[in-house]
């Protein structure tokens, strides 16, 4: 990860209210929240800022031996230990010292960064009295709090803060450079989480062949080749009359609210089970998004393949998702490595198009052109003129025209104008919006 900033891990284990902090303190609620143990399995990042002290936050997995994923949550709290300048380790103050407390404190002993023990759960200055137990640890000075109640958080972050080291310093070519926003969606258990690890290189996001293990959208920072990404994970997306559990109906939420913040959806399709209904819904939400999208077809290596093969899913996908003929459609395998940097070429490519600005001339001579190839259909014996035409924003390219009759343009000829534009700018990549608004003849000049 690009770090800019300096990354505060908060760890400790299931329930003692991690994700409640963090959404206190980033002022968000990103990190997903329930009454059981467990609900944060992979480390959540967010940035945060205190009394002009910028830091990235880091929610992580609850640490302890309950259930099949405790080894892999272990790993990632030594990695985000690993990581941050500053650890926070969050103790219960109703339920008291536990075992894992001690095992958690055992890895901290070792550490030359700043670590600040906080008990939580404390609601007042009465409830200070169950600190007494938490004394017998050794650990030194104890910070009670309530994340819910915000008793004790002031008091804690201006510790915290003054405890942080200075920002790293970022490359001037950094600062200037932008970073493309890649959201990586799709069904349970394509290989999203896979897909991620393959990239970075190292085992960052939590990966298990059980559907739905990665429950919150994650973000990850790469530079590759010279330029910035940030990759971000999201749950699974199911079908609606599968979604039964409260907390799975959050993640999709989640999911489908990373689509609003990227500007590339990489689509990851499992190859090995076919094309599926519900992997055309998802990259449907990515359409209706306006998202640049690449269509993904993960465990290439798993198919028998004949010199047929590509082109059978092609069509496939083409004759599924007509709506996405302009995304790239990449073969791939997360798990060998297959092709998965030619990921970028085409991310890089569709984000060009994604953020063109074509002049309003040349726009202008693209709908003149098609207007006079063919016209369209009459209107109540009228016949529509169009006026003026001009691009009113990008991510993705969205095109404004001026007509007499707004509502009477057929979608089919939206559908002939929008080919036009793609095939006259050179945006065969990219989702286009076209909006037709009513102006009045006088207001402009017809071509």
């Amino acid at each position: 990860m690009n770090k800019t900033k300096p990354i505060i891990a908060i760890v400790g284990r299931p329930n003692v209210g991690k994700s409640t902090f963090f959404n206190r303190v980033t002022k968000t609620r990103d990190a997903l929240v329930d009454n059981y143990p467990g609900v944060t399995r992979d480390s959540h990042y967010g940035d945060a800022k205190w009394d002009d002290a910028e830091f990235t936050l880091v929610d992580t997995g609850g640490f302890s031996g309950v259930d099949d994923f405790a080894l892999q949550i272990t790993f990632q709290v030594r990695q985000a230990i690993e990581d941050a300048d500053l650890i926070i380790l969050m103790m219960d103050g109703k339920e008291g010292v536990s075992p894992y407390d001690t095992d958690i404190i055992d890895i901290l002993r070792p550490q030359k960064k700043p670590v600040f023990y906080v008990v939580n759960k404390i609601d007042g200055s009465e409830k200070e009295v169950n600190l007494s137990d938490f004394y017998s640890l050794g650990i030194g000075d104890l910070y009670p709090i309530s994340s819910e109640h915000r008793y004790g958080i002031t008091d804690l972050m201006d510790n915290i803060v003054a405890a942080l080291p200075a920002a790293s310093r970022q490359s001037d070519a950094d600062k200037d450079q932008e970073t493309i926003s890649i959201a990586v969606v799709g069904r349970p258990n394509a290989g999203k989480s896979s897909l991620i690890n393959k990239i970075l290189g190292k085992e960052r996001l939590l990966v298990s062949h059980v559907p739905g293990t990665t429950r919150d959208s994650i973000d990850t920072v790469c530079k590759i080749d010279g330029k910035l990404y940030r990759l971000i994970d999201t749950a699974g997306i199911r079908r609606k009359g599968k979604v039964s559990q409260k907390l799975e109906k959050f993640s999709i939420i989640k999911a489908l609210r990373s689509l609003d913040r990227c500007d590339v959806a990489l689509i990851i399709l499992d190859a090995d089970e076919g094309i599926t209904d519900q992997d055309i819904n998802v990259a449907g939400y990515a359409y209706d998004r306006g998202c640049g999208c690449i269509l993904v077809l993960n465990k290439w290596d798993l198919i028998e393949k004949d010199s047929h093969t590509v082109k059978k899913y092609y069509e496939e996908l083409r004759y599924a998702a007509k709506y996405l003929n302009f995304a790239p459609v990449l073969t791939i395998s997360a798990l060998t490595g297959l092709r998965v940097r030619k990921i970028f070429n085409s991310v890089d490519e569709v984000y060009k198009q994604y953020t063109t600005r074509i002049s309003t001339g040349r726009l202008n001579r693209i709908i003149e052109k098609a207007v006079f190839k063919n016209e369209p259909s009459l209107h109540k014996g009228r016949r529509i003129k169009f006026y003026y035409s001009v691009q009113i924003s990008v991510k993705p390219p969205t095109f404004v025209c001026f007509v007499n009759y707004s509502n009477a343009v057929h979608f089919s000829y939206k559908r002939y104008l929008t080919n036009k534009i793609r095939e006259g700018a050179k945006l065969d990549h990219t989702p286009i919006r076209l909006i037709f608004r009513q102006r009045e003849r006088r207001q402009f000049n017809k071509y």
